[in-house]
């Protein structure tokens, strides 16, 4: 398995680093803790520092701490004195209390040995254009101290699998809190997650419309692409190799058939970004790019946004 990711189960299509245990159904809260390999609990401790003698240790008289796995003793993190860890049975128990009865996880798991969680849950199926799309609520948390608490609505285009997290600014998708306080006392607040997600849904519906209106030509096609993907004067040939490989990606899912009633449109246009960069593969294949993948399926993509604002425009 690969070095970012330490456990994880999915069911139905491979997943973003196709990597884990494949399950035949979604499972619940207490089924897919133990498959995703997420029963355990992290501790705070304090930090020692050697003073000469390799047997002599004094503790640190500071505020920081030490996150720990209890289970193995696998140290994750410095955290101050304030941090308080949220346990992975609390992230479950609170998406549970988010969803309400019948929350099913499609997949979830760890990273970086435990520094990094996150759960996958469905929501109600939604339409976009006619498309059939994929709601889901992900929540993903930090042991190491360097990530706040974050919950976010996913959509995807179940033809082809494509990510529409666009950033609009009207409606929010994203709610997220720090380590501080009790993790139940923000459950009220986190109950706007899915008011965020209700609204996110008929806005991102709403532009998916105008975008689908929108005609956009041949020679604007290749303008867009220009800008999206731009070379700068004096630019080395690296560069300029590079963006033209892009474009042409774009270009090549943009003929896909799955885009075939959206040719000559935004709509169709945003959705060949989409495929390029979440579909594509890697310019440079790095140990931290499925990471980094994911990571932008929950955060959204700046190339994303840059599109769809050209397109807007």
């Amino acid at each position: 398995m690969a070095a970012n990711v330490e456990t994880m189960f999915y069911c139905g299509e491979t997943p973003w680093h196709g990597l884990g245990t494949l399950v035949e159904k979604a499972l619940d809260s207490l089924e897919a803790i133990k498959m995703a390999g997420l029963d355990w609990t992290v501790s705070k401790k304090l930090l020692f520092t050697n003073i000469g003698n390799e047997n002599e240790y004094v503790p640190m008289p500071t505020a920081w701490m030490a996150t720990v796995r209890d289970s193995d003793n696998t140290p994750l993190g410095v955290v101050t004195d304030k941090y308080q860890p949220v346990q992975n049975n609390e992230a479950f128990d609170f998406t549970d209390a988010l969803i309400g009865e019948g929350c099913r996880y499609e997949t979830a798991g760890s990273l970086r040995n435990g520094q990094q969680i996150w759960l996958l849950a469905k929501l109600p199926e939604s339409k976009l254009v006619g498309d059939a799309v994929d709601n889901y609520i992900v929540f993903t948390n930090s042991h190491d101290g360097k990530g706040s608490i974050r919950v976010a609505m996913t959509p995807v285009r179940v033809v082809c699998q494509n990510t529409l997290n666009l950033a609009l600014g009207s409606a929010k998708r994203m709610w997220a809190t720090k380590h501080m306080g009790k993790m139940d006392s923000k459950l009220e607040e986190a109950k706007l997650t899915l008011q965020f997600a209700q609204e996110y849904q008929v806005e991102l519906a709403k532009k998916a419309e105008e975008l689908a209106a929108k005609r956009v030509y041949e020679l604007e096609f290749e303008r867009f692409l220009k800008e999206l993907y731009p070379v700068p004067e004096n630019s080395s040939s690296i560069i300029a190799s590079r963006a033209n490989e892009l474009r042409q990606r774009v270009r090549i899912c943009y003929e896909k058939p799955d885009l075939a009633n959206f040719q000559n449109t935004a709509w169709g246009i945003l959705n060949a970004v989409s495929d390029a960069y979440f579909h594509g593969k890697p310019m440079r294949n790095t140990i931290n790019y499925q990471e980094n993948l994911f990571a932008n399926t929950i955060g959204g993509n700046i190339f994303f946004d840059k599109a769809y604002a050209l397109l807007e425009a």
